[in-house]
């Protein structure tokens, strides 16, 4: 149902900090904002129960074409709403397959606690969780300024600016109108957390993106100079494929990706107010561009807004698997403290993000570089891993319809790399 979409989606943007539940919901351009912006707060609220519960069933595991957010807002339409509106569509009886063991890790998790009723669960989460401690971070675009006329401005309007941080502490201190200009990305401006920028002029001029740290790595680790061209699949809402623009100084070409109509449209809203030139949107699914075009071929970053194994590792494992030597992970910002998950041989070279371990939005991070090839081979044997967890058709197919939650980068310049 569009209902349980259009929420998973606004849940998946707020984690990945693109933006305030109520900015979302109404760019969703869901019919109903008030019947969607009450399911994402209701859903948001119980957010740690639903993932004990969800967890200890096991759902993830059983249902693989299930995606994290959309569980969640189903098993709490389940469990703690008001049932499935409009009949549930095809997630009816998906869930309902495991009705009895949701309800039962529920009823075991209240009796975990000493509980009765399903709103004394919400003292599992009653103080402010780590996510709601990740600084705001403001990206500067430097296709419209640069970060001192940004700081000036901020300065001007009354905000203490503190310098360059030199450690998450300084981050995490920030309080009141004070900000820092980020140790690692030097056109990041980071503000304390629940700082509201919606309505500042220099947002809504295109100047800044509010777009988190984590979400600014694939393109600054992708590093493609101007003139290079680049993939960006899966593209909407666009603010990975603004910093492409900029980094490109709107040199070279970006080919972006989106299966949705309506998030395609948002975006080419968002690049225009951000003066992107070099983007060519396509409303198309990117597993159909051909792995062979010689143009995609030389570097790619895979990344999602996900900190799920199956869609992470895993996914790198089969692709490596499957490009028989072609590519191999390179290690991505070895300084980094939080690595890849122990799951094969070079899992270290990724990155993961999260509120706990990095101030930031959940996410996970990639950087394949093809192998140099010998000339006793032929152009015709060589083709890019496709990022997808399982070779087989069927699971193609689901990871075209889950396309939304994850963006790779595949990038080349004209001159080679």
């Amino acid at each position: 149902m569009a209902l349980y979409a259009a929420a998973a989606a606004v849940l998946a943007g707020v984690e990945s900090r693109q933006g305030s539940i109520k900015g979302l919901v109404y760019a969703s351009r869901f019919q109903n904002v008030k019947q969607l912006y009450a399911l994402v707060c209701e859903t948001q609220r119980y957010s740690v129960v639903l993932d004990t519960v969800i967890a200890s069933a096991g759902l993830l595991r059983a249902e693989k074409k299930l995606r994290p957010h959309l569980a969640k807002v189903l098993v709490y339409e389940l469990l703690l709403g008001r049932g499935f509106r409009g009949g549930g569509g095809k997630w009816k009886p998906l869930l309902n397959r495991h009705q009895a063991r949701l309800k039962a890790e529920l009823a075991r998790l209240k009796v975990h606690r000493g509980v009765s009723r399903n709103e004394d669960l919400l003292e599992m989460g009653c103080g402010p969780g780590p996510a709601s401690q990740v600084p705001r971070f403001v990206r500067v675009n430097t296709l419209k300024t640069c970060s001192d006329d940004a700081v000036d401005y901020f300065k001007r309007q009354g905000f203490s600016y503190q310098g360059r941080a030199s450690s998450l502490e300084d981050l995490r201190a920030l309080k009141g109108k004070c900000f820092l200009l980020d140790p690692l990305l030097p056109e990041l401006l980071v503000f304390p957390a629940q700082t509201d920028l919606h309505d500042h002029p220099l947002y809504q001029a295109g100047h800044l993106i509010l777009q988190d740290k984590a979400s600014c790595l694939p393109a600054m680790l992708l590093a493609p100079p101007p003139g290079s061209h680049v993939i960006d699949a899966c593209a909407a809402p666009g603010n990975k494929t603004s910093h492409l623009a900029a980094l490109l100084k709107n040199q070279g070409k970006i080919f972006a990706f989106d299966l949705d109509a309506k998030r395609l449209a948002s975006m080419a809203t968002l690049l225009a107010r951000a003066g992107v030139s070099c983007c060519q949107l396509a409303e198309e699914d990117f597993l159909t561009v051909s792995p062979s075009d010689q143009r995609y071929q030389q570097r790619l970053v895979y990344s999602t807004c996900s900190l799920c194994q199956e869609e992470n590792e895993d996914v790198v494992q089969n692709a490596l698997q499957q490009s028989s030597g072609t590519f191999r992970l390179t290690p991505a910002l070895p300084s980094w403290p939080h690595r890849g998950l122990n799951t094969f041989p070079g899992a270290e070279h990724c990155l993961r993000a999260s509120p706990e371990t990095t101030l930031t939005g959940g996410f996970f991070i990639a950087v394949l570089e093809r192998v140099e090839v010998p000339s006793s081979v032929s152009q015709a044997e060589v083709s890019a891993p496709e990022l997808r967890p399982s070779p087989t058709p069927k699971r193609k197919k689901r990871r075209r319809k889950a396309a939304a939650a994850s963006n790779t980068l595949p990038c080349t310049q004209q001159e080679g790399h």
